[in-house]
């Protein structure tokens, strides 16, 4: 058993949510209520990680609103996280690879998540995590000049990097098909060695994601298997993509996928996630997790995230969602 910390998401509460829907926002509050109702022979999730928008968080907010939203999680006996900076359009910030602007504010959403994460730190609700970050700039943009918009994305990151260096943090840029430059395991590295910096920007791997990365959703020149593949192969696939993304992890998912892909809005066509329990998963969560987190205390990783992005509202109120993910987590944790 490992000495990482087991962390829920919030951010399933609010992407793919919309007002005056069947799919309303959760608040905050509640899906802190959701979390620590869960429990698996006595063992309870040590905390959460952050989404820094609305209406969770006022990435704006005075320091006042901050440690009163880290009063109320320290309350409920949870400490926080990873953060999630608000760099999509319509949030504060912009494409990665988009206009100077764009890329202006892509920095600016990172300096003020690291400005709400010194004060949680300060407080003392923050015990470990990374500032995670996508490029928020979709593949067929991103496809129209490949090298120079990898090119845009490392500067735009390196930039960050230093932001979030100044305050003490690092950034782990999220691993899923639907991001230009993240969007299959390849085109990852190259982004990461181009950014060139190591131990500050880094990767965020999410075993949900990263499975049609094999598959080469969006990237069929980087696919590593072939609809039928043997159990043995895809261990050896598995094992090529996580030697090549681990050295860079800084940041860790535990997630279930079924093969198929879902999203709504720009998060359109990315790796459906499914219950930790879906008969139909094609991961065995405990074993591929051990891929990623070999070596995990060296590159600073102190917890692990579940992510339930896209569950239905009746999916994350049902108390037995919660316990089947935490089991797996659990086993996560067994197995290291």
């Amino acid at each position: 058993m490992s000495n990482l910390k087991l962390h829920n998401a919030m951010w399933p509460g609010l992407v793919g949510k919309e007002p005056d829907t069947d799919h309303p926002p959760i608040s905050l509050e509640h899906m802190l209520d959701l979390t620590t109702a869960a429990e698996v022979d006595g063992r309870k999730y040590d905390g959460v990680d952050l989404f820094i928008f609305h209406p969770h968080t006022d990435p704006d907010g005075s320091d006042d609103e901050i440690r009163k939203m880290a009063d109320l999680i320290a309350s409920k006996g949870l400490s926080v996280g990873s953060m999630v900076a608000p760099v999509w359009p319509g949030t504060v910030g912009g494409s990665a690879f988009g206009s100077d602007e764009d890329r202006k504010n892509f920095v600016l959403a990172v300096e003020k998540t690291c400005r709400v994460a010194g004060i949680l730190n300060e407080h003392g609700v923050r015990k470990s995590g990374v500032i995670r970050v996508d490029t928020a700039g979709g593949t067929s943009d991103f496809a129209k000049d490949i090298t120079g918009n990898t090119a845009k994305v490392a500067e735009t990151l390196r930039e960050a990097g230093k932001v979030a260096e100044q305050h003490g943090e690092r950034i782990a840029a999220e691993g899923e098909i639907c991001w230009g430059g993240f969007h299959s395991w390849k085109a990852a590295v190259d982004t990461l060695e181009a950014t060139a910096m190591p131990g500050v920007v880094g990767f965020q791997a999410d075993l949900a994601h990263t499975y049609l990365y094999l598959m080469g959703y969006n990237a069929p020149e980087a696919a590593l298997l072939k609809e039928g593949y043997s159990d043995d192969e895809f261990w050896v696939a598995y094992k090529t993509m996580t030697d090549a993304l681990r050295p860079w992890t800084l940041d860790f998912h535990v997630a279930q996928n079924d093969g198929s892909v879902h999203g709504t809005g720009s998060h359109d066509k990315t790796g459906r996630h499914c219950r930790a329990d879906d008969p139909n998963g094609k991961l065995d969560i405990a074993k591929c997790s051990s891929y990623w987190l070999e070596g995990a205390a060296e590159r600073g990783i102190k917890h692990i995230c579940w992510d339930g992005c896209m569950f239905d509202n009746s999916v994350l109120e049902d108390a037995s969602t919660w316990n089947a993910i935490l089991k797996a987590m659990v086993d996560v944790d067994k197995a290291l």
